[in-house]
């Protein structure tokens, strides 16, 4: 009989002991999913990138060709669907088949931006050869052309226009459109300091950035063409910053 309420006791001793247990095993359980640093702010990442996307003309005829000219801040890594990795600014210019939207992704440390610009293709329309069009062939002579439309010069590894270029931009273009026949040939130029890819690359983004001045001003982008020289044509070649300024340009050239 003792040993029988002996048992019991135990049993029921043990019980309550496991009870306690789980009790006690939840609590901590309960406690410990809540993170250490539950509501830290994240540092780890930096400032998320910019971007923005242009295209001059954004509306084309079939077989000519637009500027795309994109900007970036905070970025590290730049492409554009179909043209593949870019540099972090900078333009290309590009001659699509239909229209097409060109989306751009820049990457950095604090992120991920999109940015996206359409150009449209239109089909060629073909001039009519009315008498009211007799005045299409008006070249102008080329000592005129060279007095209208004069060279832009640029800063050392820079490709944006000078405030000093707007007023020269504008009488370029104000002779240009009235002299319609004319086609120009803009050639981008740079000094000799940098490898010869980077200047190719540099004269390309100052021919280009000549080109979409003009277009502002209401030249037709068909009649433009740019082609880049980098470093390859020297017009001074002395080892000093006014010789240089000198290489840093953009030349307007007939196109015939």
């Amino acid at each position: 009989m003792i040993s029988s309420q002996s048992n019991t006791w135990k049993a029921t001793l043990l019980g309550a002991t496991f009870a306690l247990l789980t009790i006690t095993g939840c609590h901590h359980d309960h406690a410990s999913a809540i993170p250490a640093n539950a509501g830290a702010p994240d540092n780890s990442g930096g400032p998320a990138p910019t971007a923005s996307l242009t295209a001059d003309p954004p509306s084309i005829d079939l077989g000519q060709s637009v500027v795309l000219n994109w900007r970036t801040t905070n970025a590290t890594s730049v492409t554009i669907d179909g043209i593949g990795q870019l540099p972090i600014n900078g333009t290309q210019t590009v001659s699509p088949s239909n229209s097409t939207n060109f989306h751009l992704i820049a990457k950095g440390d604090g992120g991920v931006t999109e940015a996206n610009v359409r150009v449209t293709v239109r089909v060629p329309v073909v001039p009519s050869m009315g008498a009211d069009n007799n005045t299409d062939g008006d070249m102008g002579s080329e000592a005129a052309f060279h007095q209208n439309v004069q060279d832009l010069f640029y800063d050392y590894d820079s490709f944006d226009l000078r405030p000093d270029a707007q007023s020269s931009v504008m009488h370029a273009a104000s002779y240009l459109n009235a002299h319609p026949a004319i086609k120009v040939l803009i050639g981008g130029y740079c000094d000799d300091r940098g490898s010869a890819e980077y200047n190719i690359t540099l004269g390309e983004n100052r021919a280009n950035a000549a080109k979409t001045a003009l277009v502002s001003a209401g030249v037709s982008a068909n009649r433009l063409r740019v082609v880049s020289y980098g470093k390859e044509k020297q017009f001074c070649t002395e080892e000093n910053e006014s010789c240089w300024q000198q290489n840093r340009r953009a030349q307007f050239t007939l196109d015939k």
